[in-house]
């Protein structure tokens, strides 16, 4: 099952939910082990490897960060080939000051903002979502 590519169906369905939890994205080189049914997401960067986790996680392996986020996932499964979903969502967000990582996975895509931006981004979406904006 590839998911939906139909971006008017894409965004009458995405339907935003928020995560519970603060989550943070840290930098750990390679040669850091770290039990990976902790980390929500990761991205191997020349740097070392980026990896997303819960605050509280981060804090107790000591890991830096300088953001705090909220986890928004858009539970409609789009496909990796959709258009303009992305840029949908993420236009709407910038013209309302909120900045937003977005992590395109196989079945949904997650949008991490900052977490006191978390209730606005939800009405911003939601709005996307029914059609007004």
């Amino acid at each position: 099952m590839s998911g939906e590519t139909d971006i008017t169906a894409l965004l009458k369905t995405m339907s935003p939910k928020l995560n519970e939890g603060e989550y943070v994205f840290c930098t750990i080189p390679y040669s850091k082990a770290i039990d990976y049914t902790l980390v929500i997401g990761s991205f191997k960067e020349t740097e070392g490897l980026t990896v997303i986790l819960k605050k509280s996680i981060a804090d107790d392996l000591n890991l830096d960060y300088t953001y705090v986020a909220s986890w928004i996932t858009l539970t409609v499964h789009s496909s990796l080939e959709a258009v303009g979903l992305t840029a949908a969502f993420s236009s709407v967000l910038a013209k309302e000051g909120i900045s937003c990582n977005v992590i395109a996975a196989y079945y949904y895509d997650h949008i991490f903002v900052d977490q006191k931006d978390a209730v606005k981004a939800m009405a911003v979406l939601k709005q996307l979502s029914a059609g007004n904006s």
